[in-house]
């Protein structure tokens, strides 16, 4: 079955990414489905909220479990990462729009200062490679 054209848009940004970038989209989609969540929270739609939240709770491990402990900031994300994680999984128990919008809140800073990262490292190879 072919892949109609969005769905191989998306593969290839995906394969094409960097690690960088990855994260980022790791980011984005968890705020995605924090969102898609909290929509099927209002609307009581049980199935999908319980869907969507734990597609976060997944992108939440995956960044906590990919952590390069080696870095001496890592020792304050984890724990922020692991809170967050907590926070999804008490909203989805509790079916509490509220601690979605916190979780989301603290999502949203991670990647925007991610985005802030990427861009200093583009502009610092940019600048190194006696481009300016």
């Amino acid at each position: 079955m072919p892949m109609k054209p969005q769905q191989a848009y998306q593969q290839n940004s995906v394969t094409t990414a960097s690690p960088g970038e990855l994260t980022l989209m790791l980011y984005n989609g968890c705020l995605k489905f924090i969102k898609q969540g909290k929509k099927a929270m209002v609307n009581k739609n049980i199935q999908v909220k319980n869907e969507q939240l734990i597609k976060a709770q997944s992108i939440i491990h995956e960044l906590m479990v990919t952590l390069d402990r080696s870095q001496p900031v890592s020792e304050h994300m984890l724990p922020l990462y692991e809170y967050i994680h907590r926070l999804l999984i008490e909203a989805n128990v509790k079916n509490n729009p509220d601690i979605l919008d916190e979780a989301a809140e603290l999502v949203t800073e991670f990647r925007d200062t991610w985005k802030q990262v990427i861009q200093l490292c583009r502009k610092e190879k940019y600048t190194e490679g006696g481009q300016a």
